[in-house]
């Protein structure tokens, strides 16, 4: 299977570093292809022009400025986000990916006004993040994060991908041995695609 990974986080030396590897390293081992797509390496620019905004709903353009990640997402037939949640959300290189890439045509379609998912390429999804609050704490803000991932993405591969969502909440108080433990069922969740 052709697997898009997209990792995002400014430091390559984190946990979630380590994360990245784990899940690149746990799906090259079970034989599929990865596109290891690290929107910081890459300097991805998550900023919607003014251009880009005015041309969002012509199909024969909108991808221009983005094509090449357009390209990547739609020859993909699974996607696996790593990243942090910060201040609740997303970090805005990742967020500035969904508001840029995500575009009328690729992930979506309107017919007769209402939206309908059109990534159908996308079997699986997969979700590996940290919470520096509780699980508790990010259920009672909302938890826009999973929310996104879990109904968003699901809509978007037109409701037919399941979606693994890991998560190691409460990073503010982890140990060397929770951050294991969480590191482990992360390879075993991809070891198992």
């Amino acid at each position: 299977m052709r697997i898009l990974v997209l990792y995002c986080h400014p430091n390559p030396a984190s946990y979630g570093a380590s994360l990245h590897e784990t899940v690149v390293a746990s799906l090259r081992a079970r034989g599929h292809e990865v596109d290891d797509c690290d929107l910081y390496a890459e300097g991805f620019q998550p900023v919607l022009s003014q251009q880009e905004r005015l041309g969002y709903h012509d199909l024969a353009r909108n991808t221009e400025p983005v094509a090449d990640h357009v390209r990547r997402l739609r020859e993909a037939e699974a996607l696996v986000l790593v990243f942090p949640v910060w201040n609740f959300g997303f970090p805005a290189l990742l967020k500035g990916f969904f508001d840029r890439v995500f575009l009328p045509g690729v992930s979506f379609g309107l017919v007769d006004g209402r939206t309908r998912g059109i990534l159908t390429n996308i079997r699986r999804v997969g979700i590996v993040t940290s919470y520096g609050a509780t699980r508790w704490r990010a259920f009672l803000m909302g938890d826009p994060p999973r929310r996104f991932c879990t109904r968003v993405l699901r809509a978007a591969t037109g409701f037919k991908a399941p979606i693994d969502y890991l998560a190691h909440y409460d990073m503010n108080r982890s140990t060397d041995a929770t951050r294991a433990t969480f590191r482990d069922r992360v390879a075993a969740c991809f070891a198992r695609w």
